[in-house]
């Protein structure tokens, strides 16, 4: 019986070592906040259809944590943006630049839509960038 205890806790005791968690190991490290964040390209529609809009950017990679946020304030008066649609990014700290892209669902169908492109850590934390009011009209 203590010979059968002692298989059971040494299995366990080995298998543990080896055991590597699936999330703790895709992680990325934090890597170092960009001094500036500025958009470099766009934003622009990739398309704007009543059920599907997706809106584009580029930016320089803005750093921080690896879980980030693309995020449109959007809404069909310019000076009330108050909806708000994100998408989440896994930066890849080799890469200079970082491309956002951001779905919204459930827009009108011939309706012109106001909005503004900026992007956030996980923790809420924005990157300090954030675009000029654009205008869109879904088909």
């Amino acid at each position: 019986m203590n010979r059968l205890l002692l298989t059971v806790a040494l299995t366990v005791m080995v298998g543990g070592a080896f055991y590597v968690t699936p999330t703790v190991a895709q992680l990325s490290p934090t890597t170092k906040k960009a001094a500036s964040v500025e958009i470099t390209q766009g934003p622009e529609i990739e398309r704007a259809d009543s059920y599907l809009t997706i809106v584009r950017w580029t930016t320089n990679n803005p750093g921080g944590s690896p879980q980030h946020y693309g995020v449109v304030h959007y809404g069909t008066n310019p000076n009330d943006l108050s909806q708000t649609a994100k998408s989440p990014i896994r930066l890849n700290p080799s890469h200079s630049d970082t491309v956002f892209r951001v779905r919204i669902d459930g827009l009108k169908s011939k309706t012109t839509y106001y909005y503004t492109v900026d992007s956030m850590e996980a923790n809420g934390t924005g990157d300090g960038v954030k675009s000029t009011v654009k205008r869109f009209t879904t088909r």
